[in-house]
């Protein structure tokens, strides 16, 4: 289980995998634009330290760090149960 929270203290995400009981299908995987909740984005510093470190704890990174415009770098990984992380550093 990953626990973390707003730097406001007022909303906690909970990242959990099931080991029991096991899904008969196992993991359906997703993508970004597929119907219903499929992701969730996380606002980040310093995203390509954040990336290095998942990429070294073996973290399905599914997408390059892009750029949009000029207000984003995004990239996209793959959490617990096949959802869909999209972490977003502003550019200032």
């Amino acid at each position: 289980m990953c626990r973390t929270g707003t730097p406001d203290g007022q909303t906690w995400i909970e990242l959990i995998k099931f080991i029991k009981p096991a899904d008969e299908k196992d993991i359906q995987e997703t993508f970004a634009n597929t119907l219903g909740i499929r992701h969730i984005a996380f606002s980040v510093e310093d995203l390509e330290a954040i990336v290095a470190k998942l990429k070294k704890k073996g973290t399905e990174i599914f997408s390059e760090i892009q750029q949009y415009e000029e207000s984003y770098k995004l990239c996209y990984v793959r959490g617990p149960e096949g959802i869909i992380l999209e972490l977003a550093e502003e550019i200032k």
